[in-house]
């Protein structure tokens, strides 16, 4: 019989702040989005205090943030990526399969384990002691059931001791413990989804797990069919152990302080096209096409926005040949005045780097620059993002987001580690 685990880290952004500031325990912590825009994740005692809500702007509880002495942290993705990286470590230690969902979250397959409740248990043990992460496990007999078995061992009074299963229950138990969970949070169920059902009557998970499949695939197709019966225990959805393969890689971000500079549009570019083209060689492809767009704000009275498309001679993977193209197509679609919000970049038809033709009348890859982009990938995966970077990245850091209150990068620069007096 097939068994999965949904484990994930709790208040995940907030929890590795604290890591390395005990000093904040049992204290309310607030993380903020790309330029300190809005809350995206609060540790629990910050949930419990009036007026503070998720995805807010930020500066709307500002001042409750100071009367409450609430500690704010800007984002710090490089943290949370490597915290991540560990905890999904760890995990796989005890399973043999794994499918990483988010980056804070991991679906396990236990079938065959004698114990999994124990085990899950044991995987909380493990990642709290060696890294410091708080987690919440689910299990059930499909990945839906797992799904909602997290939100029960995390949410649910009297259950939320931080792991459950459904096979405790009998099944009159587990009908009764669905009849109260709303049907929006049922894994796949969004808002949209959920107000349409309950036009059906489906209000709760229970109703979902017993409405008809052959009614519910003609009235909203075969996905949410498989998560019916999924809900009934029946595993529709197999473990995906290796992450597909992207089709596009998007990077892009919203300027700190407005620019009309063109240079300062050109680092923000470079920058956004080194990001994108690491990705890209980190999955071994190559793009044909490369997107680029700057833009206004919409709300503004000089509203501008410019994309091009620039095309490559042959696809390739070359941080130099990326920027020189990106740059070239900035160059096309930059009007001197606007003052600029945002600007990004898009990767697109990527392929495999193995099934890369060459030009028959141009020039092979130069397999110096091969070599020349392995290492420098490899120097920022060891010393962190950015410590080798090119020319046109360092014209100006005027572009970059603000992040007022941002903490070290603890684990990935070895300028910023923990120093203990």
């Amino acid at each position: 019989m097939k068994t999965f685990a949904l484990v994930d880290g709790n208040n995940f952004y907030a929890s590795c702040e604290r890591v390395f500031r005990p000093d904040l325990a049992d204290k309310p912590i607030v993380v903020l989005s790309n330029n300190d825009g809005c809350v995206v994740a609060a540790s629990a005692e910050a949930k419990a205090l009036p007026g503070i809500q998720m995805f807010g702007p930020f500066f709307e509880i500002a001042g409750l943030c100071r009367r409450h002495g609430v500690t704010v942290f800007s984002s710090n993705y490089a943290l949370y990526g490597d915290m991540s990286r560990r905890m999904m470590a760890i995990l796989a230690e005890h399973a043999p399969g794994q499918e990483v969902y988010s980056i804070d979250e991991c679906f396990l397959d236990l079938s065959g384990v004698a114990e999994p409740e124990a085990l899950a248990r044991r995987m909380r043990d493990s990642v709290q002691r060696r890294i410091g992460i708080p987690t919440c496990v689910g299990i059930g007999s499909s990945k839906t059931l797992a799904k909602l078995a997290n939100h029960v061992a995390k949410r649910v009074p009297g259950w939320d001791d931080g792991v459950f299963d459904w096979r405790r229950l009998a099944e009159a138990d587990r009908d009764a413990l669905m009849a109260g969970l709303p049907v929006g949070k049922v894994w796949g169920v969004g808002r949209k989804l959920a107000d349409r059902l309950r036009e059906w009557r489906i209000d709760t998970a229970l109703q979902l797990k017993e409405a008809d499949p052959r009614r519910i695939r003609q009235g909203f197709g075969v996905t949410l069919e498989r998560t019916v019966a999924e809900l009934n225990g029946v595993s529709c959805l197999e473990l995906d152990e290796a992450a597909p393969e992207r089709q596009q890689i998007i990077s892009s971000r919203s300027f700190g302080e407005k620019a009309c500079d063109f240079n300062v549009l050109a680092a923000a570019v470079s920058h956004h096209i080194a990001t994108a083209g690491e990705k890209l060689r980190a999955q071994r492809g190559v793009a044909r096409l490369i997107g680029v767009g700057i833009r206004t704000s919409p709300f503004g009275d000089d509203g501008y926005n410019g994309y091009t498309v620039v095309p490559l001679p042959q696809p390739s993977d070359d941080a130099m040949t990326l920027t020189r193209a990106a740059l070239a197509g900035l160059r096309a679609i930059y009007r001197r005045g606007p003052r600029y919000q945002k600007a990004g970049v898009v990767l697109m038809e990527i392929s495999p780097r193995e099934r890369l033709q060459a030009d028959l009348f141009g020039p092979a890859p130069d397999p110096r620059r091969q070599r020349l982009m392995r290492t420098m990938d490899a120097i920022n995966q060891t010393f962190g993002r950015g410590c080798v970077k090119l020319a046109s990245e360092a014209l100006t850091p005027d572009w970059e987001m603000r992040q007022d209150v941002r903490s070290p990068c603890y684990t990935t620069r070895l300028d910023q580690l923990l120093e203990i007096a």
